[in-house]
């Protein structure tokens, strides 16, 4: 199951109910893994519709950003950051898969110890989405994520669903569009001409 919500800045949250796990070394660095997204599969979003994330969405953003990894999206408790080595992240055939080398903070070490206990189960990601696809063609409509800007992962506490505003805005564009397209037109200005005859002969 996962969570779905908008920010301030415009970013898109999705959060995933997996393990976490952690371990930690000889020298007493904690790393929690995990992931934050998967491929493939499709998540219902309230009864509005539903989204899958396609594989190869993160590609080029991890290339660029810099990302940083909160507890529960809160960005005053910074666990780790990619351009200082501390979060890593990999786009592998299941989906972005994160590690982080936990800080040795308050933040840092609560994280860890409520992963030990199973109370924390939970990962999410902020993005925005570049490139999507739409299909009405089913009840409730589907949209398939095909890239993002990566934001933020964050480790999350209770992950659900409770759907988004910023992709209800994106499916209205699509049907925009659709409306605009000349073949949409011609099809709509056949079914109008159709229906006047039906009313004639009636």
């Amino acid at each position: 199951m996962a969570k779905s919500q908008d920010k301030p800045d415009g970013q898109e949250l999705r959060s995933l109910a997996v393990k976490v796990e952690r371990r930690a070394d000889g020298d007493g660095k904690v790393t929690v893994t995990g992931y934050a997204a998967v491929f493939g599969e499709w998540a219902q979003i309230w009864e509005w519709f539903e989204e899958t994330i396609a594989r190869g969405a993160f590609t080029n953003s991890l290339r660029t950003a810099d990302v940083r990894a909160y507890f529960d999206h809160d960005r005053g408790r910074v666990l780790g950051r990619s351009s200082a080595g501390t979060l890593r992240l990999e786009e592998d055939a299941k989906g972005l898969r994160v590690e982080i080398d936990l800080p040795d903070t308050t933040d840092g070490r609560d994280v860890a110890t409520l992963i030990e206990r199973g109370d924390v189960t939970g990962m999410s990601f902020g993005f925005s989405v570049l490139r999507q696809e739409w299909d009405e063609t089913v009840t409730p409509a589907r949209r398939t994520i095909l890239e993002v800007e990566l934001r933020e992962v964050s480790i999350v506490s209770e992950p659900a669903y409770d759907g988004t505003s910023i992709a209800l805005r994106s499916l209205e564009a699509a049907r925009q569009e659709k409306r605009g397209h000349p073949a949409h037109q011609r099809i709509e200005a056949r079914r109008a001409a159709m229906e006047q005859r039906i009313r004639r002969i009636a």
